[in-house]
C-alpha cells in the first residue's frame, strides 16, 4: 500500500529540509523522483542539490538527461518514473500522479503560508485517502523536529 506523507512547511524553506529527506531515502536504498510544477523550479533545485553543502552533494539528474535508469534521484516536471523510483516527492504544486499506487511512498511538501498550496494539499489528502493510501501529516514542533500530527479523516 502506498504511504502518503504530507510535510507542512512553516518558517522553513523547501531547500532547508529536502536534502535531509533525500539523504534518508538514499540511505535506505530507495530511488527517488522529485516532481516540481515548473521547469524553472526544477532547474533551481538541480543546481541547489549539487551545492547545498560544501562537503557533499546529492547525486541526481534532471528529466532532460538521456540515461536516467540507474540514477538514484531524478528531478522532473511530469509524471514519468524514469529511474523506477519507489519514492516520489511532490513539491510546489506538483499533483498526485495517475499511477501513484506504484510507489511505496509519496511525499507531498507544501508551503503552509500559501493558501493555494494548503488548499491543494487538502485536495491531495482527500484524493489519496479516497484511493486507499495511508496518509500522515507532519509538522515541525517548537524545537524544529518533525512530528506526526493526527489529522483524522479531513
Amino acid at each position: 500500500m502506498t504511504e502518503l506523507l504530507f510535510y507542512h512547511l512553516q518558517n522553513v524553506t523547501l531547500e532547508s529540509m529536502l536534502p535531509a529527506l533525500l539523504e534518508k531515502s538514499l540511505g535506505r536504498g530507495w530511488r527517488v523522483v522529485v516532481q516540481t510544477a515548473s521547469e524553472e523550479r526544477a532547474e533551481a533545485l538541480d543546481g541547489y542539490l549539487w551545492t547545498y553543502r560544501d562537503e557533499s552533494f546529492l547525486p541526481h539528474v534532471t528529466w532532460r538527461e538521456r540515461d536516467m535508469g540507474g540514477q538514484p534521484i531524478v528531478i522532473t516536471v511530469d509524471e514519468a518514473n524514469p529511474n523506477d523510483a519507489t519514492v516520489r516527492f511532490l513539491v510546489e504544486g506538483a499533483v498526485l500522479p495517475r499511477e501513484a499506487d506504484r510507489y511505496e511512498r509519496i511525499v507531498v511538501i507544501f508551503d503552509g503560508d500559501d493558501e493555494d498550496a494548503v488548499a491543494q494539499a487538502r485536495m491531495a489528502w482527500k484524493e489519496g485517502r479516497a484511493r486507499g493510501f495511508e496518509a500522515t501529516y507532519w509538522q515541525r514542533d517548537a524545537r524544529g523536529a518533525w512530528v506526526r500530527r493526527d489529522q483524522g479523516n479531513q
